[in-house]
């Protein structure tokens, strides 16, 4: 099963009179850990958007755990967990005040709601802070605490844009070694992001996208067998594209 199927979408902006993306189709299987990869600009966010039904395309069809998101993106939204690129936190608010509000959103309240809080709090090193108003964490801290809200309702896709974005080196390796317990509870994640080194660790399939355009998916390994003249996904990025996707 698909737990999103993307058909032929094409999205632009007014202002940039250009496709953010592209004609766009893929199939997310249930499960995997789909790493959407590519350069900034690329139009990742643009899709991730699509997906949850933030923004609509132009033309194609979007289609999330059976539903299509054009009808149905309310009911869309309640059985995925989102971590967004840019921080979506009360400052003002505890982290746990933070996490109340986003969890009723879910439904979530009483035993269950403050059974799940504490456990993802200790996952994450921020059982200390629970009761300390966001703006006073750093970066890595608020990107964990953004990864838990989206988390909480145990949403079978999680879709995450540019989830170690700006985050000391504990705070990336406690979310990827998180991420990597996930994946074996069979949970279906979208990771978007430009640091191939984090695909390569744990994504089981990719895609590789430059300017709103699909260059290549699949497994990863099956990629990599292919293409047996790189070692990483780096060299396989510069390869099909002819650009380093630093720059």
């Amino acid at each position: 099963m698909n737990v999103v199927q993307l058909g032929n979408i094409t999205k632009t902006y007014v202002k940039t009179g250009r496709p953010a993306v592209s004609d766009l189709s893929l199939n997310i299987p249930e499960g995997a850990v789909f790493g959407l990869l590519g350069p900034n600009g690329a139009g990742k966010s643009t899709t991730v958007m699509m997906l949850c039904g933030l923004t609509r395309p132009d033309s194609g069809t979007v289609n999330v755990l059976g539903m299509d998101v054009a009808t149905h993106a309310n009911d869309v939204r309640k059985k995925i967990g989102v971590a967004p690129q840019e921080i979506a936190l009360f400052p003002t608010l505890t982290a746990k005040e933070n996490l109340n509000y986003f969890s009723r959103m879910y439904g979530l309240n009483g035993h269950e709601l403050s059974r799940r809080t504490d456990q993802l709090l200790d996952t994450f090193g921020l059982t200390e802070k629970a009761n300390k108003q966001v703006h006073t964490f750093s970066g890595g801290m608020k990107r964990r605490l953004n990864l838990i809200a989206a988390l909480l309702h145990e949403p079978r896709l999680v879709i995450l844009d540019e989830p170690t974005a700006g985050v000391d080196v504990q705070s990336r390796n406690m979310i990827l070694s998180f991420l990597e317990k996930l994946k074996e509870s069979g949970t279906s994640i979208i990771y978007s992001s430009h640091v191939l080194e984090e695909a390569e660790r744990i994504c089981s399939h990719i895609a590789i996208v430059d300017e709103g355009k699909l260059i290549m998916a699949g497994t990863r390994q099956s990629l990599m067998e292919h293409h047996q003249d790189c070692s990483t996904l780096e060299q396989l990025f510069l390869k099909l594209t002819g650009k380093n996707i630093r720059d």
